[in-house]
């Protein structure tokens, strides 16, 4: 048997979003509730900690293991997941841009042009079919929905509201698109293999991702398109939660990190509503309740993954090249 070393899979800047997008969720908790200035600074802090490591882990990667990195890029699933890079570093960039708006402006503008480079060359290669149908999952999403989401709201963020719309658009119909895509090979096909299910967990990001893009590009009282965004990233969460047995079936491996967007967008977006609409009540009682479910989900989740690490279990192994 050729021998074999671990390597950084692309799937762990799963971790990277997560941990960045909860810092979002604590700015956006200080925003509405009185607390200590450092609690949402700690945890952006930590966001970019696991961002930066996971970033030159990969980077070193591609130094010493490209033979590997290159295999990642031909695998219809893993190539998708890649997206998460960018989609990362876009996320890097607003919440670094309170602290140091040049280096935030100077990583938005190569995240973006990474995520429209990596965007526009998966969905091209998705186009030219060949895909088996085991092969589509939730990560399809990621290329085309999640990269111009996210880019959307950071665009928003730095002042470029009509190239957000231009991202959100490019979003929203992209999920659209695909979202019955996923469906079909859901209900038509055999099920997942253990490994992939934890992967439906991107399932319910779009809607509160979109959803948060549609708030950084109005104002005011969230409106009858952003209740409804949010009205159906609660139902896709429940949903997710009742399937979470089903999910479980191969145990506990980091792809759960994909839970992790979706619901700290989830939470954040409830946040958002409680800060632009105090008088409605339903928003002043769900956003604390999402919002302490987000924690105990990212606390899970990096107990789990510490765990895993002290087992030396935590990084995958490949034939060496």
């Amino acid at each position: 048997m050729s021998p074999t070393h671990a390597h950084l899979p692309v799937s762990f800047f799963g971790m990277a979003v997560g941990s960045l997008a909860w810092g979002h969720a604590w700015r956006a908790a200080a925003d509405i509730w009185a607390m200590p200035a450092w609690l949402p600074a700690l945890a952006a802090a930590l966001g970019l900690a696991v961002w930066l490591v996971v970033l030159l882990a990969y980077a070193r990667k591609w130094l010493l293991q490209r033979v590997i990195a290159r295999q990642e890029m031909e695998h219809p699933v893993m190539s998708a997941m890649a997206a998460l890079g960018p989609v990362s570093s876009l996320l890097a960039a607003i919440t670094i841009k309170p602290w140091w708006p040049e280096l935030a402006w100077g990583l938005f503008v190569l995240a973006v042009a990474v995520q429209l480079a990596l965007g526009l060359w998966w969905v091209g290669r998705l186009w030219q079919g060949g895909r088996p149908p085991e092969s589509v999952n939730a990560s399809i999403y990621l290329p085309g929905v999640a990269q111009n989401l996210v880019a959307a709201t950071a665009a928003a963020s730095f002042g470029h509201a009509a190239l957000a719309a231009l991202f959100f658009g490019a979003g929203v119909f992209s999920w659209l698109a695909l979202d019955s895509l996923v469906l079909q090979r859901a209900a038509l096909q055999a099920p997942l293999p253990p490994a992939q299910r934890p992967l439906q967990g991107i399932q319910f990001a779009p809607p509160v991702v979109g959803g948060l893009s549609y708030l950084a590009l109005t104002s005011g009282p969230p409106d009858l398109l952003a209740q409804m965004l949010l009205g159906y990233g609660l139902y896709q969460g429940l949903v997710a939660a009742r399937m979470l047995r089903w999910t479980g079936q191969g145990g506990f491996a980091p792809t759960y990190w994909a839970f992790s967007f979706g619901v700290m967008a989830l939470a954040t977006m409830a946040l958002r509503f409680a800060q632009r609409a105090p008088g409605e009540a339903l928003w002043q009682v769900l956003a604390p309740i999402l919002f302490a479910l987000a924690n105990l989900v990212m606390v899970l989740l990096a107990w789990r993954t510490l765990g895993l690490a002290r087992q030396g279990r935590l990084l995958g192994a490949a034939p060496a090249s």
